[in-house]
């Protein structure tokens, strides 16, 4: 885990360096595990770049900003000490400078895992900016009128000078209509995302933005022939292992739900450390909670197990603090369980693995077995799959888990969004994912080598807060202050009327409003946080 913060400027938009150190503030707790920090700053003649760098190399004046890790250093490591490079410690960030010294801006093409990355180039005057593959680790830019400034989050942009924050009416709407805004756009006008698998080179006044991965199910499913399946089981288990290993390290802990995707992560890390913490999260009064089936699977796997009940009455700050912590709203109710379950697991492990992704790369969801019996050369399945991988996966799944966890402290990584996983899976037939009736079904197969019948037989479910119960007891003065109140910024905008029909319907039971209303609360509760505060 690291932050990102910093700007490249021609000189007539040169910042004073002391406004690094307040973009840095608000994202103090990013750093809290960085062993050494530099403050770079540079003012040629042609330009200006300014970092907070957690790497300096004095031979090259190259510096270097990394949040996250390269999970192939070792691998990479290898190759380059081959090619000539002389490297000394086992960091990723210097794998990262020694593989940018060998294949320039094209090093991102050979980096595996999650990462996000600022690197300044003086003798070419450029500075590099890149995100990993599936968006896990996020990349906040700002652009105005020769200046490129960059952070982990929007709230170390908005402490630039002159910065305000103002709300994009589009994507406020947007956000209305879906509970989240699809990248590259936020919520705060003139502020937008680097997009996933993409660099942006910045040179002199010009940036340029490139592509350098796509997920694989943009393109067709390969020509129907004759596989060997339990080849292509035994090929996929060895991938997913490998990502395991990768990902956990020695000290890594699970979020352990009573689904079959984090069950089969906690057979195959049970195997690898010999040892293992889990984390499972239930909520007070909730008769469908899974802690008793994560439970069981702990057992059976001799894990650690930790076990949090949340209750209802801490939530209306517990959402202001979450809220304020994301800079937007929170898209689903489930973002207060990634909370609770990273709060709780930083206490013990500095990073834990959680099931995220694995729906959209395995064709988990039921609608997707709908998107097989739709007939269409342009394969409906992959492409549902794509704009999922594309869409959600970064902007909802990936973004809170990256910002719940960096508040608490601790790494969260989906090893079911190794890329080389999702390209083997792709590579094969739809029907190692959908099949019939049967979602995930390579999966399925898999968990049959690793975990008993009573663990891999269960309804998929998730981490599912009792919402409507909430917004009608422990959320409801929230609520209503919020929709209700003379201040309330979304009364006008939507409607008063149309919010107190809501509000009425779900009051008196007659309807679940829930969805909307959770969707309003949040938006309204940002929008005093993060633009009036």
């Amino acid at each position: 885990m690291g932050g990102l913060a910093g700007w490249v400027a021609l000189p007539r938009r040169a910042l004073d360096e002391g406004a690094l150190a307040g973009m840095a503030q608000p994202i103090a707790h990013r750093f809290a595990r960085a062993t050494e920090l530099h403050a770079v700053a540079e003012r040629g003649a042609r330009e200006q770049a300014v970092l907070a760098a957690t790497l300096h190399d004095a031979a090259s004046g190259i510096s270097i900003a990394l949040d996250g890790a390269i999970d192939n250093a070792a691998e990479l490591r290898a190759l380059l000490a081959r090619k000539g490079h002389a490297l000394g410690g086992k960091e990723s960030i210097e794998v990262l400078l020694r593989a940018y010294q060998h294949w320039d801006k094209d090093a991102v093409k050979q980096l595996r895992g999650a990462f996000a990355f600022a690197l300044w180039d003086p003798r070419k005057e450029r500075l590099l900016l890149a995100r990993d593959r599936f968006g896990a680790k996020p990349l906040y830019l700002h652009e105005r009128d020769g200046r490129l400034a960059f952070a982990s989050e929007p709230k170390a942009l908005l402490r630039l000078p002159g910065a305000a924050a103002r709300v994009d009416e589009e994507a406020l709407r947007e956000c209305l209509l879906r509970g989240t805004v699809a990248g590259p756009r936020t919520l705060f006008e003139g502020i937008r995302k680097l997009a996933p698998a993409s660099y942006l080179l910045w040179q002199l006044g010009s940036a340029r933005e490139a592509r350098y991965w796509t997920p694989p199910d943009a393109e067709p499913a390969p020509p129907a022939c004759a596989i060997d399946e339990g080849e292509a089981i035994d090929a996929w288990l060895s991938a997913l292992e490998e990502a395991v290993r990768l990902q956990a390290g020695e000290a890594a802990g699970l979020f352990l739900s009573g689904g079959l995707d984090s069950a089969v992560l906690a057979a195959l890390m049970a195997k690898a450390q010999g040892s293992l913490r889990t984390y499972c999260l239930g909520f007070e009064g909730d008769k469908a909670s899974e802690l008793a089936a994560a439970a069981q699977a702990a057992k059976h796997l001799g894990a650690t197990h930790h076990e949090i009940v949340a209750a209802p009455g801490e939530l209306p700050a517990l959402l202001e603090r979450l809220v304020r912590q994301r800079d937007a709203p929170l898209g689903r109710p489930s973002d207060l369980a990634v909370h609770l379950l990273s709060t709780e697991a930083a206490r013990s492990v500095p990073c834990a693995l959680t099931g995220e992704g694995c729906d959209e790369i395995l064709g988990g969801y039921r609608r997707y077995i709908m998107r097989s019996f739709i007939g269409s050369d342009r394969a409906p399945l992959r492409r549902q799959l794509y704009e999922d991988q594309t869409g959600a996966v970064p902007d909802e799944l990936l973004e809170r888990a990256d910002r719940l966890g960096a508040a608490a402290g601790i790494e969260l990584r989906s090893p079911y969004l190794d890329h080389r996983l999702a390209e083997r899976i792709s590579a094969g037939p739809d029907a190692l994912r959908v099949r019939g009736l049967s979602t995930k079904w390579i999966l399925r197969r898999v968990a049959e080598r690793l975990l008993p019948p009573e663990l891999r037989q269960r309804p998929k479910r998730g981490f599912r807060p009792p919402v409507a119960a909430w917004l009608r007891g422990g959320l409801r003065p929230a609520l209503e202050a919020g929709l209700r109140g003379a201040d309330s910024a979304l009364r006008e905008r939507c409607g008063a009327a149309a919010i107190d029909r809501l509000l009425d319907e779900h009051f008196s039971s007659k309807k679940d409003r829930s969805a909307p209303l959770w969707r309003l609360l949040n938006l309204e509760t940002w929008h005093r946080i993060c633009l009036r505060e």
